[in-house]
């Protein structure tokens, strides 16, 4: 079956749905979604958006703080634009309905102007990195505050659709899938037509043709073993654009979230940052701090420092976990602020007004992906990346905390408004911006049978996360690196038989583009012949700024 839309949004996380939301004013929309429409990593994000609201803070401040965490690879060009178009976007926010928790005494406008102010207003709280308090929630669950409010705006615009329980295969492109890679090296410019989607409960493939893409994928976490990421998070645009030939970059680069609750029961349950920026602090199993001797700034310290310092500390001590202590403050005041924390922690016998909180670092989020100009534009025309499936230059080598659903919602805006720009000059030269050929390929499915047996696929998902969390972890050697390497060759050439072999089924498509992420990572991580951010290398431990302040690019 072929569908026709305006806009094709692979994704529905604050990215996605940002953007479909603006992208409605200009034609229809199709919005694709694997799961639940509200599943996603941005339902989980529990700390909050930074953005400068306060007259304590400044964009400078701001600025510097995001450069400093990005250890010399961000694009500065970009940081700024990133910052100073914040307060925008978060005001947008708030008209769409997040309700962001309040001061409890808010001043209602600017003495000086009369203009609302939103740091007087808006009850701002600081995480680790972060110089000053500029960081806004919705209690301790601002992701599914957010999240909520623009799937009922979603629902409630006509020119939307919203296709749940659909799972994107691959991108078509004007070049015949089997031409579209040829090495590294890329001789024309591609254009994307659409996507191949998979309708999960009805089993059947459609063609959904597009003048514009966006992916708003998410990250790539499910490719380790322990991960704060939901399992959805199986990096599916970053792999289908470099399949179909966008260049992607510093997906070495994966930040490790320091603090996870360690639980048996306890399936990847973030403990936020925000629990460090109200004075959190972490001790080992005998209830020392250790981080003042890591880090000037203790247990704030930029995430890529505290859990190197936690995996060290876990290592040297041969303890199973680290601990976060929050019993300075008030239980009142622990209940009140992080009710969605403190009601998960009793849920497994923890309370954290009375005993520390046992922590372990996870994979949390893809500080590279596809890379794009400073309006979400990758390199192949009509195909557009935002949020966690972008590497926009904001970043660099280590994302600055809550930076990432501010990122979302400014290049959500920023792309939209390049299309458009588009739009209005193909309308000015009296052509349809973007057409679609009259006949875009169907699917294919070949000679290709049922699997009679699901555990070849568990097997592989299992040992490929297994194989990237020992030996591309949070501290890696060119020997781990080279053996994860030759491993990945042999299970990429099982997972294609597979993908050749069988129909395809959600858990193969995700096995796929997992395995596709897996070798771009450990390729990028074996380019960078230094440590630098999230990438830590015991054989090249220094920074070499001569040779490698550069991005990594696939």
């Amino acid at each position: 079956m072929r569908v026709e839309s305006d806009f094709l949004v692979l994704g529905s996380g604050i990215a996605g749905l940002s953007f479909a939301l603006k992208a409605a004013q200009l034609g229809r929309v199709v919005i694709v979604t694997k799961a639940r429409k509200e599943e996603g990593a941005t339902r989980y994000a529990q700390g909050g958006i930074a953005s400068v609201l306060s007259e304590d803070d400044s964009f400078e401040s701001h600025i510097r703080d995001t450069l400093e965490a990005g250890a010399g690879l961000c694009n500065e060009k970009v940081v700024e634009l990133t910052v100073r178009e914040g307060p925008d976007r978060i005001r947008e926010l708030i008209q769409w309905g997040v309700p962001f928790s309040k001061r409890e005494k808010p001043l209602a406008e600017d003495p000086e102007n009369g203009a609302p102010n939103l740091g007087q207003i808006y009850d701002l709280t600081r995480e680790g990195g972060h110089r000053a308090r500029r960081i806004l929630h919705a209690s301790d669950f601002t992701g599914q505050a957010i999240e909520d409010a623009l799937l009922a705006e979603i629902s409630a615009n006509p020119n939307i659709q919203v296709l749940e329980q659909h799972i994107a295969i691959d991108l078509i492109t004007n070049v015949p899938r089997a031409l579209v890679r040829r090495g590294r090296q890329f001789t024309e410019r591609r254009r994307c037509l659409g996507a191949y989607v998979l309708d999960i409960e009805g089993n059947q493939i459609h063609t959904i043709g597009s003048k514009a893409i966006c992916l708003a994928t998410g990250g790539a976490g499910k490719v380790y073993l322990y991960t704060s990421n939901p399992d959805v998070a199986t990096g599916d645009g970053i792999a289908m654009a470099y399949r179909a030939g966008a260049r992607v970059a510093n997906l070495e680069f994966m930040q490790f979230h320091p603090t996870c609750l360690y639980h048996p029961e306890a399936k990847s349950f973030l403990i936020s940052e925000a629990l460090r920026g109200e004075g959190g602090e972490l001790i080992d199993r005998n209830g020392t701090p250790f981080m003042a001797k890591y880090h000037p700034m203790g247990s704030l310290a930029p995430r890529d420092i505290v859990a190197r310092a936690i995996d060290s500390e876990m290592k040297r001590s041969g303890a199973k976990c680290v601990f976060l202590d929050m019993r300075k403050h008030e239980p009142e005041f622990l209940k009140r602020r992080f009710p969605n924390i403190y009601a998960q922690c009793l849920k497994y016998g923890i309370d954290l007004t009375r005993e520390p909180i046992p922590v372990v670092p996870a994979a949390h989020y893809t500080c590279g992906g596809v890379y794009t100009d400073d309006s979400g534009e990758s390199s192949i025309e009509n195909l557009y990346a935002i949020g966690e499936a972008a590497c926009t230059g904001l970043h660099g080598a280590n994302r600055l905390a809550s930076n990432s659903l501010l990122e979302a919602v400014v290049f959500s805006d920023r792309a939209l408004r390049r299309i458009k720009e588009r739009f209005k000059q193909a309308k000015t030269k009296n052509v349809s911006p973007s057409s679609l050929p009259d006949h875009l390929p169907e699917w294919d499915s070949g000679m290709a049978v049922p699997m009679e047996e699901r555990i070849t696929i568990d097997h592989t998902w299992k040992e490929l996360r297994t194989l990237m969390w020992n030996y591309v972890g949070i501290v890696r050697t060119d020997r781990r690196l080279q053996k994860a390497r030759a491993r990945l060759q042999l299970i990429s050439h099982e997972v294609q038989e597979y993908y050749w072999n069988y129909l395809l089924t959600p858990d193969l498509i995700e096995l796929r583009n997992l395995v596709t992420i897996a070798q771009l990572i450990v390729e990028s991580a074996l380019l960078r012949k230094e440590s630098r951010g999230l990438h830590f290398n015991l054989d090249y431990p220094s920074t070499d700024d001569r040779f490698f302040k550069k991005n990594t690019i696939l």
